[in-house]
């Protein structure tokens, strides 16, 4: 008879401290397929930060964790209090995991079509309460939607509103920015991420500039008004974030939809790597900032995975 082998269990009151552990530190993978099928020149690497080992899936657990608990520091978000927000998929199922591990009801704004998997993870797994905006207006109007509920009630609701909140950024700042800085030895030349709230490309670009100014740092949008980029904003025609300030970036690359999941397919095809379209646009400004460059080392960001993206048909045969 085999002898059955002890098993640590994490204590019930640790369960908290345990599952936030598990936001940062995610890996930085080389695109080394990517680089060699775009001919890029030998000196020039591209690296990603795959986001969805993240506790909740995506890059938003970083921002959403550090505006809860500079809220709860402050004095702003308190035991009994509902947290509030704008979402257009991945900060919500992040602000509903951390709210049920902490103790709060979450409650959530999103237009109606924020992918099915995106809406079961925050209500049905994670309990959190949502409200659909008008899917026209897009990420837009579920933030015009927030307001008018918080100021029904705003001593009933903690809204850390991710656009205007400068812990949104400063997550980036000290965790993002120090890890990739880290995992290529200081040697990062160049970093690109997309523009949602802006906090990831606003925080990490700081980050690393306060590292090395000599280290070029740009902004990823949707070349449409109209596109099919998952959680990025086209910025002449939207409502420009309060944390965002191009005046410090050292550029803007625009990427097409079409361009963009066809990275996707391609990320699946030559790295074997399963991600979402502000991921293909990501990898697609990458190898268009690298193909200017003779030297360095490109970095950019992948922020979740693919599951949206499956039941919206972006991976396909060429052939169809």
């Amino acid at each position: 008879m085999s002898k059955l082998v002890s098993t640590a269990f994490v204590k019930v009151e640790d369960l908290t401290t345990e599952i936030l552990r598990k936001i940062g530190n995610t890996p930085l993978i080389p695109l080394r397929n990517i680089a060699k099928y775009e001919n890029l020149p030998a000196g020039v690497e591209i690296y990603a930060k795959a986001e969805w080992y993240n506790a909740g899936g995506s890059v938003k657990a970083r921002p959403a964790l550090r505006m809860i608990e500079e809220g709860e520091q402050s004095g702003k978000l308190r035991p009994g209090m509902t947290i509030l927000d704008s979402t257009s998929g991945n900060t919500g199922v992040a602000y509903a995991l951390i709210g049920l591990v902490k103790g709060y009801h979450v409650k959530l704004v999103m237009p109606a079509n924020v992918c099915n998997e995106r809406k079961h993870l925050m209500a049905s797994a994670y309990k959190a309460e949502i409200v659909f905006s008008d899917p026209l207006l897009s990420s837009d109007g579920a933030i015009l939607k927030c307001r008018e509920i918080f100021k029904e009630d705003p001593g009933h609701y903690f809204w850390p509103d991710q656009y205007n909140n400068p812990a949104n950024w400063r997550a980036h700042f000290f965790t993002t920015a120090e890890e990739i800085w880290t995992q290529t030895d200081g040697k990062v030349t160049h970093f690109l991420a997309g523009i949602g709230t802006s906090g990831t490309v606003m925080g990490t670009s700081r980050g690393l500039k306060n590292k090395s100014q000599g280290v070029k740092c740009y902004a990823i949008e949707p070349a449409e008004s109209l596109h099919g980029i998952e959680g990025l904003k086209h910025m002449s025609t939207s409502i420009v974030p309060g944390i965002y300030n191009e005046a410090e970036l050292d550029g803007k690359l625009a990427v097409k939809t079409d361009d963009a999941y066809d990275m996707v397919n391609r990320l699946k095809d030559e790295e074997g790597l399963l991600v979402g379209t502000s991921s293909g646009a990501a990898v697609r400004g990458a190898v268009t900032l690298a193909k200017t460059l003779t030297n360095g080392v490109v970095v950019t960001v992948l922020p979740d995975s693919c599951e949206c993206d499956v039941t919206h048909g972006v991976f396909c045969d060429k052939e169809e």
